[in-house]
């Protein structure tokens, strides 16, 4: 089987790409290992674990690839204030939407339920997918790609887009070389309720452990998606508490913010460990998303990133088609590498400080961290100009996610 691009991955980010391309007129086929089925949504059930905090750049893109509506259908929470403070000390910032005019900051969506709005658009289109399909090997032959499948298939292509996550198979085959390190930390994430509603604001606190987030979820107000940072072996110790043990635990570290954590959906454990592609791209070859880079949760803008990453990429390739230019050139996508490694090591590098900068012990930098938090609170020309940033509102914006 041939095709003019392949794109492996079609979670989030690959399915993002393959809808902007959808009317290129290229024959696009998208190859991922699971079902690639749309499942029934009950928006009285239980939470995904996993969820994104969406910026409004994100949510542009959703809208003109006609996911958003979708999604808002499901099950999504809109967050208008943003509330930081250091554990350690008196250090705290408060962000709001209406410091630039704006109704919300983002919107805190489970995972699962962008995946199968991104779904549903495909099944629509005129798309190739290729489910249940796992990648076995990947080899230069002539000019194109030959894929070969866990069946057996061969699938033959110029040009692969690796959109297949952290550990991605495409980026390992094609031997792309990346830089990573350990966090040396641990993410629990789960959903809990509590007792006091959370008045529509993400909320974060840093601890000597760790940051600990409790994310706004749609319903009720009173429950949230918590992602909490810490070492191994705290971790391990948190994962074994029964569940009521648990919630005081938490509703402790979280200095019971929002009064008692009065309940908990299972918990998941997660490594954390930071990576990026020292190239995104080669002749023929590009990562997105993942496969390119990993950042910590700290803010939540890891998927942010990497529907910039698909907007960006989609933009090149239809410029370039526009041009005549073969879209397997390493000179075509050398242009969406220098587009977004830079804003993307910008993003690594801020996420790197502040987790460096909250884990430090030394009494000057204690101080420093809380003195800086207060400053910035008292400067709302500062604050705004973070909220525009990460609403999505400055910088080099593709069409896709332009206001």
């Amino acid at each position: 089987m041939r095709a003019d691009l392949i794109i492996v991955g079609a979670g989030m980010v690959g399915s993002a790409l393959a809808l902007a391309l959808k009317d290129s007129g290229l024959d696009i086929l998208l190859v991922d290992g699971s079902p690639l089925s749309v499942k029934p949504f009950d928006r009285q059930g239980a939470y995904e674990p996993r969820v994104s905090a969406l910026s409004a750049a994100s949510q542009r893109v959703l809208e003109r690839l006609g996911a958003w509506s979708a999604i808002e259908r499901r099950r999504c929470s809109p967050y208008a204030q943003m509330q930081v403070w250091d554990g350690s000390g008196t250090g705290q910032v408060h962000f709001s939407a209406a410091s630039v005019h704006a109704d919300v900051l983002g919107h805190i969506v489970e995972n699962r339920v962008i995946q199968d709005a991104l779904l549903e658009r495909l099944h629509d289109s005129d798309l190739g997918l290729l489910a249940n399909a796992r990648l076995e090997q990947l080899r230069h032959s002539g000019d194109d790609w030959l894929l070969t499948l866990g069946d057996g298939r061969e699938l033959r292509t110029p040009l692969v887009i690796a959109a297949d996550g952290a550990n991605s198979a495409v980026r390992r085959l094609a031997g792309c070389a990346t830089r990573e390190w350990d966090y040396l930390h641990h993410a629990i994430v789960t959903s809990v309720r509590c007792a006091t509603p959370h008045g529509g604001t993400a909320w974060q606190r840093f601890t000597d452990d760790g940051p600990l987030a409790f994310l706004p979820l749609a319903g009720d107000g009173h429950w949230c998606s918590i992602v909490w940072s810490t070492r191994p072996a705290e971790a391990e110790r948190l994962m074994a508490l029964e569940d009521h043990d648990f919630c005081l635990a938490l509703s402790k570290a979280f200095e019971w913010r929002l009064g008692e954590v009065l309940q908990s959906d299972p918990r998941l454990c997660i490594p954390l460990r930071q990576r990026h592609a020292k190239r995104y791209v080669e002749k023929g070859l590009a990562l997105i998303g993942d496969a390119a880079h990993t950042i910590h949760p700290l803010a939540g803008q890891g998927v942010n990133l990497g529907f910039l990453d698909a907007a960006v990429l989609a933009e090149v390739l239809l410029h370039a088609l526009e041009r005549g230019e073969p879209l397997a050139d390493l000179k075509v996508l050398s242009r969406y590498e220098r587009r977004r490694m830079p804003h993307n090591l910008a993003m690594m590098a801020a996420m790197e400080g502040f987790e460096r900068l909250f884990q430090a012990d030394p009494l000057p930098l204690r101080w420093l961290r809380n003195t800086g938090l207060n400053w910035v609170n008292g400067l709302p020309e500062a604050k705004a100009l973070f909220v525009r940033q990460a609403l999505g509102l400055s910088g080099d914006l593709p069409a896709l996610a332009r206001p």
